[in-house]
């Protein structure tokens, strides 16, 4: 069995980042990297000082070089058990049927959206319908733009998408509006569309509107949806880490869980993480990683000068 000081599970930014602190610090590093990264299907990615309108995959390439540079192994696979031997060891096994075992074990398996069952939307995600105003509202400013509200608190969302356009439309989609969510809505030439979608109207690859179950037609450019989060926890759930009221695992404010030995950095544990959040929670929790192995290592150290002095 392979021993490493710390294994990553996952090799997207967070992943990708803390195996960089790490194997600067002159630790051994595997990075278990299942390949199909949650922002896939965007052909770029933006709010990334120095690295705005990169291609994702750009990114991942640019992010696996250098950790290797250094010494760390990146490997294409799927964890699929984990066990707690102790404080100070984790055993893995993957999913070609490969073990590895780490002193310490790092979490960041992203998240997965979950988008309303409408047929065409899932084909278009990423490319003109949206989730996030702030990595795409830029490249559709000043366009004709609806948003789907399909889940409590996206009037709100409508609210943050108006920032981009003076032309938005908002499909209620049965979720209810208050009198005030209308009035604010109306106030700042927010359409509001009291019917849900049946289908995107698409023409030669682009989205050009939405009609509703009513029969009417929406006229968009691009249409945002606020998805439902779903982390990829479940090795967390076998390591029985704590959870919050809502599922999502609770870390201190470097990604420690209640386990020890166990951080967890990224989407998986903070789901409105961007590229670039997620790429500094992955390197805080690789510097408290780092000085938890070298806490160990004293201990170890002093451990066997003690016991060189009895013998």
């Amino acid at each position: 069995m392979d021993e490493f000081d710390v294994v990553v599970i996952g090799g997207g930014a967070a992943g990708l980042s803390a195996a960089l602190v790490l194997s600067r610090a002159r630790r051994t590093v595997l990075v278990v990297d299942s390949g199909a990264p949650r922002n896939a299907p965007a052909s770029h990615m933006h709010g990334f000082l120095s690295r705005d309108g990169l291609p994702p995959a750009d990114l991942l390439a640019a992010g696996r070089r250098e950790v290797t540079g250094y010494g760390g192994r990146v490997v294409a696979g799927t964890v699929t058990d984990v066990t707690a031997c102790g404080s100070d060891r984790f055993h893995l096994l993957l999913a070609d049927g490969s073990r590895v075992s780490a002193r310490r074990l790092l979490l960041a398996t992203g998240l997965r959206d979950e988008l309303p069952d409408i047929p065409g939307l899932a084909d278009r995600w990423g490319r003109d319908v949206l989730h996030c105003p702030y990595c795409h509202g830029y490249e559709v400013r000043d366009q004709r733009l609806a948003v789907l509200g399909w889940i409590p608190g996206a009037v709100r969302y409508a609210q943050i998408v108006r920032q981009w356009s003076g032309d938005v439309a908002y499909v209620t989609a049965g979720e209810p509006l208050t009198a005030a969510d209308r009035g604010q809505l109306v106030a700042r030439n927010i359409e509001v569309v009291d019917d849900s979608v049946s289908r995107l109207l698409v023409d030669g690859d682009r989205l050009t509107g939405l009609l509703t179950d009513g029969g009417r037609t929406v006229p968009c450019d691009a249409l945002f949806v606020p998805p439902r989060f779903r982390p990829h926890d479940a090795l967390l759930g076998r390591l029985a880490a704590h959870t919050d009221q809502d599922g999502w695992v609770t870390t201190g404010p470097t990604g420690r869980t209640n386990i020890p030995g166990l951080w967890v950095a990224g989407n998986v544990t903070n789901p409105r993480a961007q590229v670039i959040t997620a790429a500094g929670e992955g390197s805080a929790a690789a510097i408290d990683i780092n000085a938890d192995l070298v806490d160990d290592d004293v201990r170890q150290a002093v451990r066997e000068t003690n016991h060189g002095l009895l013998a």
